[in-house]
């Protein structure tokens, strides 16, 4: 396993940290999703020497690239957790087990014709920031309905706290299980590492965690992009 000895000697200690705390905020069975974005892939592979049987990535090329140069045996879940475009689709198929940021028709009709019988999660933008991606809670039964249709299976609804403090994000996420359980939907994918214990508290039953699991990312640089992602990108 290729990877950097003092970050991973201390994700053991820091997944059953994180364990704590959801189970503290009233989580049982909760499922982590450790979020490996800009990380090279000794993340994949200590996260999975953890017993953390699902990632999260969210772009494309960097995916790809990460997921060949890994050796877990078998290698985790991979949630697609960025924006997504319908261009993107093509490189994923293969790679990505859930794709998590469905958020249009022509996104599940990509998927479906790509990938069919795939598991997807329709993003709902609960805090109304423009800045976030999803659709509206008012159309987010039509997208499950038009998931379905396209031959996919739509195993949950995905949202993204605002920006604020932790608390801030509570009415948000109670509206996200609302709709989670009026269309009988098993999943509910919400908090982060500053408001897991709100998502929790309020249902979700997946987390997407990164910086409480691997520390702070590296730095973007002038293309915007870490140093990771620029060598994955040049491949």
């Amino acid at each position: 396993m290729s990877r950097p000895p003092a970050a991973s000697s201390t994700l053991a200690g820091r997944y059953e940290a994180l364990r704590a705390r959801i189970a503290r905020a009233g989580g049982q069975g909760v499922a982590v999703v450790a979020v490996t974005k800009a990380l090279g892939p000794w993340a994949v592979d200590a996260a999975a020497a953890c017993g953390i049987r699902d990632i999260g990535e969210n772009y494309a090329q960097e995916c790809v690239a990460k997921l060949a140069d890994a050796s877990a045996t078998p290698l985790p879940r991979v949630h697609f957790i960025g924006r997504l475009q319908r261009n993107k689709v093509k490189m994923l198929t293969g790679h990505v087990d859930v794709w998590q940021t469905v958020d249009r028709v022509g996104l599940t009709r990509e998927i479906g014709r790509r990938a069919p019988g795939a598991e997807v999660m329709i993003q709902v933008n609960i805090s109304g920031e423009e800045s976030k991606a999803g659709c509206a809670p008012a159309d987010a039964e039509a997208l499950v309905s038009a998931a379905s249709d396209a031959g996919l299976r739509p195993v949950g609804l995905m949202g993204i706290g605002p920006l604020g403090p932790p608390e801030s994000a509570r009415a948000g996420f109670r509206q996200l299980r609302g709709l989670v359980d009026s269309f009988g939907l098993p999943h509910c994918s919400m908090g982060m590492t500053d408001d897991l214990e709100v998502a929790v508290a309020e249902g979700a039953t997946m987390v997407r965690v990164g910086r409480s699991l691997f520390g702070e990312r590296p730095r973007r640089g002038l293309r915007g992009v870490s140093q990771y992602e620029a060598s994955a990108r040049d491949r």
